[in-house]
């Protein structure tokens, strides 16, 4: 494995040259005031994972069963809304 030495200021200015390096596979060694203090190795097993097909039909039911139980008006709303922050905040003083 190729291995490139980089500073910390270059880790921060030059983020994009160091995640295409990343993505070539090559490992970075960090270099902080002319000490090395660490490696950045790729991750070599990283591979997206495809989602397991959906069941339409479980699909349907699970959102059948979420439905809310009682649909508010929006008219109706408002004023249960204006009720709950009285409940909690007291009547308003302007």
């Amino acid at each position: 494995m190729y291995m490139l030495t980089i500073t910390t200021t270059q880790l921060r200015v030059n983020t994009k040259q160091l995640v295409e390096k990343m993505l070539e596979g090559k490992a970075l060694i960090i270099i902080h005031r002319s000490k090395v203090i660490g490696r950045i190795m790729p991750d070599t097993n990283m591979h997206e994972e495809e989602a397991p097909p959906i069941d339409i039909v479980s699909f349907k039911k699970y959102l059948a069963s979420n439905k809310p139980k009682k649909l508010i008006q929006r008219k109706d709303r408002e004023s249960i809304y204006r009720k709950h922050l009285v409940k909690k905040y007291g009547t308003p003083v302007s």
